[in-house]
């Protein structure tokens, strides 16, 4: 999970240089825009990882407020 954080706060590093070399607004949106996509991946590759770490500690009620909860945060994301 550590690695995965890692490799995202380097995307969104590298996406910040890009925009600061490009220099133009439309290249700005359109990588700030692809950064959308990757957080949302992160999001749910970490979780899932974690998840699967404690499952056996969870009882199912538990688990299902966990995905519940998980189900809101992406329809918040995601939601336009």
């Amino acid at each position: 999970m550590g690695m995965l954080r890692i490799l995202s706060g380097s995307i969104e590093i590298l996406a910040a240089l890009l925009i600061l070399r490009f220099n133009s607004i439309e290249k700005g949106l359109v990588i700030n825009s692809s950064l959308a996509l990757v957080g949302p991946l992160i999001l749910i590759t970490t979780t899932t990882i974690g998840l699967i770490g404690i499952s056996d500690k969870l009882s199912l009620g538990k688990f299902a407020w966990v995905l519940a909860g998980i189900t809101c945060l992406l329809i918040g994301i995601l939601k336009k």
